[in-house]
């Protein structure tokens, strides 16, 4: 039902930036859950920043004050831009949107960022 593409990752230095992107096709609305996870080698999929289905933000304390997040409701994109990165913020970026009545919802591919000298 809902399929996303996910762009923007790469190889940046240390305290470089970077943004991330997410297109949702499909049924989508402003009310659904959006946002980002990160996977780590040998850790779990964490939470990184998201909107919640009442519109609120989740931003993990690892990244609070580095990375912001966006959302475009008319192209059904949200956005994370990802300053000051630093080596551990290295991983699997994730997308994912929920509607209020999944638990789950729908991930996107992933899309690497690495954070390297």
């Amino acid at each position: 039902q809902v399929q996303l593409v996910e762009s923007g990752g790469g190889l940046v230095q240390p305290g470089g930036p970077l943004r991330l992107s997410c297109a949702a096709s499909g049924r989508t609305f402003s009310t659904y859950a959006m946002g980002w996870y990160r996977q780590a080698p040998g850790k779990q999929r964490e939470l990184v920043a998201t909107f919640t289905n009442g519109g609120s933000t989740n931003v993990a304390n690892s990244v609070q004050g580095r990375f912001t997040i966006s959302r475009d409701n008319a192209k059904n994109t949200v956005y994370l831009q990802m300053n000051s990165l630093k080596p551990e913020d290295t991983a699997v970026y994730y997308c994912n949107v929920r509607p209020p009545y999944m638990l789950s919802g729908y991930w996107g591919q992933g899309t690497q960022v690495t954070v390297s000298s």
